[in-house]
């Protein structure tokens, strides 16, 4: 599966940004278990503090494609260690902070920019900028997988750090472990580590590429299925906890579903990346938006108790972020990857705008409607309608090897 990282630089390279992943990732997949308590502390409510996540998912995305046009412009270093300060800082300042304005800027807008920085779009751009092509789909799922992997860590630990020093303190050693990621920007900027594979695609500039690409069917396409993605994941991540609850079950079970999704992710993401050398990437899309909606179905049927939250937890893991690196491809295969951080960045914009809505109205059919009910059957809707947008994309078919005569 990761034979094609086969020289030293290659796999220096993709483990840096999965490592700066596993930081950024894991601090802002976790922020769901801070809910109840930041509630009980501030007495702000669900929906207040719901609100402020949901501007911190949108702006998470808003902010993709910016760091991704300065990091294609003026390199990858300055945005990566802008970003990871910026994230501690808001991870530093919200325990100061005891109103929904306050939260909305410590969270919604210091943490969400700082982490989108330090995300997908400059990540995979700087690494395929340093990786040879037929590295370069592993590649993106091993960085996705890095992310997953901090999902993993991160939830359990900041569980317990909330547990016995309390979410304040949980905060400020959150914003620590992001500065302890800044070595790992050297590492992945270092020149010796550059290939400088740019690939055939012409270089038409930044501005004129981004307008070929907004009217491009396919490529619209591909936004209105990251949409989807996006509504799902953050619904999830943000609401998760607060579902256990109404389950009548104990903080940790929603603690050790999120680790659960970030460790199957780890092998959906490099499953996902061994297989867009193989597969049609609109497919391997389209395959994942459908068994989400299959999985939803089945954990409303199923009985709630915690073994259904660990496999309903593992099932949705498999497929959680590994459309990145299948989406990164398409992007790629479309444009080229001299502005992948910008092109990929906008898709993640759509992403995240999803992202807002999941979070957002999850907060507000939990005040209204006393559950979830709605939501996962928008879910549900979403990730089929998700799976069916994705297969009208133009793209070439995979060109496998010629065989060798016997």
């Amino acid at each position: 599966m990761l034979r094609s990282l086969n020289s030293r630089a290659a796999l220096i390279v993709t483990l840096s940004a999965a490592g700066i992943l596993m930081v950024t990732m894991g601090a802002r997949q976790s922020l769901g278990l801070f809910v109840s308590p930041l509630n009980t502390s501030t007495g702000l409510g669900i929906a207040t503090i719901s609100f402020a996540l949901a501007v911190g998912q949108f702006m998470w995305g808003a902010i993709q494609p910016v760091a991704g046009a300065f990091a294609d412009r003026y390199g990858a270093a300055k945005v990566l260690v802008a970003g990871l300060i910026v994230l501690a800082f808001g991870s530093a300042l919200t325990p100061f902070m005891g109103s929904g304005f306050g939260l909305v800027v410590s969270l919604g807008l210091l943490s969400a920019m700082g982490a989108g920085a330090g995300s997908f779009s400059v990540l995979i751009g700087a690494a395929a900028q340093r990786l040879p092509l037929e590295a370069r789909g592993t590649a993106s799922g091993v960085i996705n997988a890095g992310g997953s992997f901090g999902q993993f860590v991160f939830a359990p630990v900041l569980q317990k750090l909330i547990q016995s020093i309390g979410w304040m303190g949980a905060m400020w050693s959150m914003a620590l472990m992001t500065l302890a990621a800044l070595p790992l920007v050297r590492v992945l900027v270092d020149p010796k580590h550059a290939t400088h594979h740019h690939g055939a695609h012409e270089d038409a500039g930044l501005w004129r590429t981004v307008r070929q690409a907004m009217g491009d069917r396919s490529y619209l396409l591909l936004h209105a299925g990251f949409f989807t993605c996006g509504f799902h994941i953050a619904f999830l991540v943000t609401h998760l906890p607060g579902e256990v609850d109404l389950c009548g079950l104990p903080p940790t079970v929603a603690s050790w579903s999120l680790a659960i999704i970030g460790l199957s992710n780890i092998v959906g993401s490099l499953y996902a990346g061994s297989c867009v050398s193989r597969y049609r990437s609109k497919h391997i899309l389209a395959a994942m938006y459908g068994s989400r909606a299959l999985l939803v179905a089945v954990y409303l049927m199923a009985p709630k108790t915690a073994l259904t939250f660990y496999l309903f937890a593992a099932g949705l893991g498999f497929t959680w972020l590994a459309t990145v690196p299948p989406t990164a491809a398409i992007v790629g295969k479309l444009f080229g990857i001299r502005y992948l951080g910008t092109l990929f960045g906008l898709t993640l914009l759509s992403h995240q705008i999803g992202g807002f809505l999941g979070a957002w109205l999850g907060g507000i059919a939990i005040t209204e409607f006393g559950d979830f009910s709605w939501m996962w059957y928008a879910d549900m809707a979403l990730a089929a309608m998700a799976a069916v947008v994705n297969l009208p994309i133009r793209e070439a078919p995979v060109l496998r090897p010629a065989a060798q005569p016997a």
